[in-house]
């Protein structure tokens, strides 16, 4: 089923007037894509290959059935800090499963229409989780831009930095001049505005400054080809297959101890939890880089359709080998710089890693890791947004920088989905705070000759403002609570009040009988009929309780002259 998006395209035919265009923004973007993949699929904790087949698998697939016309979708770092814990504990095959079961979750997501709910995640929240995604991916490339032999691979950050430190006596100074060789390279590269991507010419420099290195002086540099290794026709090849990916059901690749994961109920709980974490992560991702493109473009994505399209991607990549896919923002940045304003050019993009792939899997075998390292040190550092971090620390509301330091505090220490969690949770308590701040009542000076009530001496008259929800109808109505014996009948103008909860209504009616035990009459004014429905479906209509309901101040007006027997009393010209 063709997506939204492509429909579009097919429809206004963009699809065949921008048709070179977007050819050569997907040959951009594949030559960008190339490298990260294969890094990021090696900061994920598997082989190379894995990271070109998501590129490759997911990256058609969601092309064509997602909703956005500019996403390019395929691995990201965003994903590592969950995923390299899985392939730790369960293996490839765990992982697959778990990529798998999260394309599901997300087809639901859409399904359900939840794409908007998922796109309102408070702005410190994401950038408290993405900066401390970013220290710990830079953190985890230490070892090989320094050439470090380090013994110990604990899970906890402070354990991984210690074993670090552990093994500074064994750095290499070949391994850590070819990773400055290749940061100085990317970092440089981009004031000189080439076309050509920054991360090729950096691994193009270190790799033949590597085979330098060994040819000449006999210093052996670690490669892809002596860290990876794959298997075919029965035998073990070293570096990266060029062959197509194949078929193979999730749970047939090798689990932790190398042996096939059985599949079985228990198998699906162990990984669902795993599975929501890919899922909401990859649908968070995707949705804000949509939202970039959109502003970028000038085009507007489909939600909901992008996240049945990720779901779809994620499914058929775990049956070809690649790990969890998501849209990626510095991908599809460089897609619509390059003139890519339809799918076409995200299907290019995956042709072409599948093209590199089969032609230079030979050669791509050759990369320095320490080379790999650098390129996933610069991923990190665009990831951190530290520029945004810093300002959010500084000059944002001392409690949303609360939110973003302790996301990424725990992001960084404990666990990204624990950080996401509750970050959700405090920047929730913030907003209600905040609401609550937001809602009052205010006694209405009516002892005016010219208002509506001047002529009621015992009447008394208060203006609610704001939303009437939990925490906040306490705030509002508690005031009620100290209004004189002597008054005859409160007048409560809600002609501001746009909700109420069950909370609020509930404290209405507990300050409504209170008042009547005290002979006093409550007059609800200006009640927007969608609010007074609710009201009387939860009991609290005319018949059934002790509130009044009126249309405007003069009805009230007459309800307390006709219904209570108020008499006015005329107000003396001074």
């Amino acid at each position: 089923m063709f997506s939204a998006a492509l429909r579009e395209t097919i429809a206004d035919k963009s699809l065949w007037r921008s048709l070179r265009q977007n050819l050569l923004a997907g040959l951009t973007v594949g030559v960008v894509a190339l490298p990260l993949s294969m890094g990021l699929a090696i900061a994920s904790g598997v082989s190379p290959q894995h990271g070109l087949y998501t590129a490759i698998v997911a990256g058609i697939v969601i092309a064509l059935s997602g909703g956005s016309r500019v996403n390019i979708s395929g691995p990201t770092a965003a994903f590592v800090v969950i995923l390299l814990p899985i392939v730790q504990q369960y293996g490839l095959g765990g992982l697959l499963i778990s990529g798998a079961l999260a394309g599901l979750i997300q087809i639901l997501f859409g399904v359900m229409q939840l794409g908007r709910i998922i796109q309102v995640i408070p702005y410190p929240v994401v950038i408290g989780f993405t900066s401390g995604i970013g220290v710990v991916i830079a953190t985890l490339q230490v070892a090989d831009f320094l050439g470090l032999t380090v013994t110990a691979h604990p899970v906890q950050f402070y354990a991984k930095v210690l074993a670090i430190a552990h093994a500074l006596p064994s750095l290499r100074w070949q391994e850590c001049l070819i990773g400055i060789v290749t940061l100085g390279t990317i970092v440089l590269w981009k004031k000189t505005r080439s076309r050509m991507p920054g991360y090729l010419m950096g691994l193009l420099l270190a790799s033949l400054l590597g085979a330098g290195l060994n040819h000449w002086t006999g210093l052996h540099i670690a490669t892809i080809n002596d860290r990876f290794h794959y298997q075919l026709d029965g035998r073990t090849l070293p570096g990266i297959p060029g062959i197509l990916p194949q078929f193979v059901l999730p749970w047939q690749w090798p689990g932790a101890h190398g042996a096939s994961i059985t599949l079985s109920l228990a198998t699906f709980k162990t990984l669902l939890g795993a599975a929501f974490a890919i899922a909401v992560l990859g649908a968070l991702e995707s949705l804000l880089c949509a939202i970039v493109a959109d502003g970028m473009s000038g085009y507007r994505h489909h939600s909901d359709s992008e996240l049945v399209g990720q779901g779809l991607g994620n499914v058929a990549a775990a049956f070809f080998g690649g790990i969890p896919a998501t849209a990626a923002i510095a991908r599809t940045a460089t897609n619509i710089r390059s003139g890519g304003n339809t799918p076409l050019a995200a299907v290019i993009h995956a042709i072409t890693v599948l093209l590199a792939m089969l032609i230079f899997s030979h050669w791509l075998g050759y990369i320095p890791m320490s080379a790999m390292a650098a390129v996933l040190i610069v991923v990190a550092w665009n990831m951190s947004e530290a520029r945004h971090a810093v300002r959010i620390v500084y000059k944002a509301p001392r409690t949303d920088a609360i939110v973003y330091l302790v996301c990424f505090a725990l992001t960084v220490l404990v666990d990204m989905q624990i950080a996401i969690a509750v970050g959700l949770v405090l920047a929730s308590l913030i907003f209600i705070r905040r609401m609550i701040e937001l809602t009052g009542t205010s006694l209405v000076d009516h002892r005016q000759k010219t208002h509506e009530f001047s002529e009621f001496p015992d009447v008394v008259v208060y203006d609610v403002d704001g939303p009437l929800f939990f925490g906040a109808a306490h705030k509002a109505l508690r005031t009620l609570a100290t209004v004189d014996k002597n008054v005859k009948a409160v007048v409560l103008d809600m002609q501001d009040v746009g909700m109420l909860d069950v909370t609020a209504m509930t404290a209405l009616e507990s300050t409504a009988d209170y008042m009547h035990r005290r002979n006093t009459r409550l007059i609800l004014c200006h009640v927007k009929p969608r609010m007074i429905e609710k009201l009387r479906r939860y009991g609290l209509s005319e018949q059934q309780s002790v509130i009044t309901f009126a249309e405007n101040m003069h009805q009230a007006k007459q309800i307390l002259i006709e219904k209570f027997d108020l008499k006015p009393t005329p107000v003396a010209d001074t």
